[in-house]
């Protein structure tokens, strides 16, 4: 009897002892990266502060990617390393995005807030930056909302790509600057020249008519906004070809950043106060895919309206934001289906189970949209796409953009009072949630229909930032939402 209580507990002991010894064998480093799929986990590790800092304090895989202890760490530590197995086993690594991978909202599902709250207990150590005090306090005010890694991702795994904010101000080279705007005498396409700068863009002229906007009740994944269809009119106007590009935006922030204003201005839609310029953004607008020709993002619709504003005292022309009637119908440019282009959601859309299982139809779709299954997970250069009939460039996808009308649910209600969609449907700007079209690079398919209807949501897109007050200028956690303006056609100034 007494040898197989001692059996026993030489058994428990070496059981003992081996789970431990595996615990610890597979909290290691180097096992992580025997099946980790990741190529740059390592490297960007040795280069981050987590390793790489004065202290000599050297932070391990399972410190950030497994919670601290307990049945949730060793839950976590198998549900893990299944999938991680799994993926190098099955998934062909070469296909796998790893930068839109290395994105805050990818890393929040592997990242845990107590695994940094266990090593980072008091949140006000000595040296502590003010901005750190500050943003370290309105962590205090949400600890429910925020997350270490809202202001902190880069700390595991480093990234060359915050350029500094006062890198928005660009020089303006002598030689290239414009003098005047474009002359417009007749309601062609135009190329833009904004005086004082050296920044030019093509506006497309787009004639007016009338369409069916909305969706129709059997169209795929139609949202109850988006109807009832009506029959509305739409006045000719201009549109740019493009999206406002980082190279346009800048040269309104170095023109008005910090500047004194004159007293509240008028755009002759909405009264704007514009009596300062725009404040440096928090952190890098661009998040490192460049500036350029690319599509400027991050701004608030209030800092759209305020660049449109000053479009126009710059040219002489009317530029402002394109009505929700005015975007939709650029977009169809003639056509009624769910694209702009021929094609069903169902077979482009990730959403459904063989789809995902087996990989959506996108023949028919990647030559037209910058959108998840082909974007590389960020915004993507002007002509990277075919135009839609009117020749105008990424209507859907690469970018949201901003309309100018306040959001409602139950807006298309409305017009069915008026054949005519004017801008006396645009409501009040105190409103805080505005209309947002066209879907964007990190969109599914189905949410790239030409009348899926989005809109701002403020709280969400400024989360991070703990300013009080918060940016005017800038969100803090949207970066797929940006704007393309509309000029607007006077004939009757020209008959002047």
């Amino acid at each position: 009897m007494i040898y197989k209580r001692i059996t026993l507990i030489l058994t428990g002991i070496v059981i003992t002892l081996l789970l431990g010894y595996l615990l610890n064998y597979t909290s290691r480093d180097e096992f992580c990266n025997l099946c980790h799929a990741h190529p740059q986990a390592t490297n960007t590790w040795r280069f981050s502060t987590h390793f790489d800092n004065p202290r000599g304090i050297k932070v391990h895989c399972v410190e950030c990617h497994l919670p601290p202890e307990g049945i949730p760490n060793l839950l976590a530590k198998v549900e893990t390393g299944m999938r991680d197995l799994f993926a190098f086993t099955f998934t062909d690594i070469s296909k796998i995005n790893w930068d839109q991978r290395s994105t805050r909202s990818a890393a929040a599902g592997h990242v845990y807030k107590s695994a940094c709250l266990y090593c980072h207990q008091n949140l006000f150590p000595r040296g502590l930056s003010r901005k750190g005090e500050e943003a370290h306090l309105y962590y205090d005010q949400k600890p429910d909302e925020l997350r270490c890694i809202n202001c902190h991702l880069e700390v595991g795994h480093y990234h060359d790509k915050k350029t500094a904010p006062d890198s928005m101000i660009v020089e303006i080279k002598g030689d290239q600057i414009y003098h005047q705007s474009a002359s417009v005498d007749t309601f062609i396409n135009f190329m833009e020249t904004i005086p004082g700068t050296s920044v030019a863009f093509e506006m497309i002229a787009i004639p007016g008519g009338d369409f069916m906007m909305g969706s129709p009740p059997d169209e795929p994944f139609r949202q109850d906004d988006e109807g009832p269809q009506h029959r509305i009119s739409v006045n000719s106007f201009w549109m740019g070809k493009f999206e406002v590009s980082w190279d346009e935006y800048q040269a309104f922030y170095h023109e008005r950043h910090r500047r004194k204003l004159p007293s509240a201005v008028t755009s002759g839609l909405v009264t704007l106060d514009a009596r300062t310029g725009p404040t440096p953004p928090y952190g890098n607008p661009d998040q490192g895919w460049g500036r350029g020709n690319l599509p400027a993002i991050t701004m608030t619709h209030y800092a759209a309206r305020i660049y449109c504003q000053w479009l126009t005292e710059k040219t002489g022309k009317l530029y402002r934001l394109p009505t929700e009637t005015e975007w939709e119908y650029a977009c169809r440019a003639g056509t009624q289906s769910s694209y702009f282009f021929p094609g069903d959601p169902e077979d482009f859309t990730r959403t459904t189970f063989f789809n995902d299982l087996l990989g959506p139809d996108t023949a028919g779709i990647n030559a037209y949209v910058k959108y998840a299954e082909n974007s590389n997970g960020r915004t993507q250069p002007p002509e990277s796409v075919k135009p839609n009939p009117f020749g105008l460039y990424h209507m859907l996808g690469n970018v949201k953009e901003f309309c100018l009308d306040v959001y409602l649910p139950d807006m298309y209600p409305l017009y069915l009072s008026s054949t005519q969609a004017g801008l006396e449907n645009v409501l009040p700007e105190k409103a805080d949630l505005f209309v947002v079209r066209g879907g964007s690079y990190a969109s599914d398919a189905a949410d790239l229909r030409v009348g899926r209807r989005d809109y701002t949501r403020p709280k969400a897109w400024l989360l991070t930032d703990p300013q009080q007050p918060k940016s005017r200028w800038w969100y803090s956690d949207c970066t797929d939402v940006g704007f393309r303006v509309v000029c607007v056609y006077q004939p009757e100034a020209k008959d002047q």
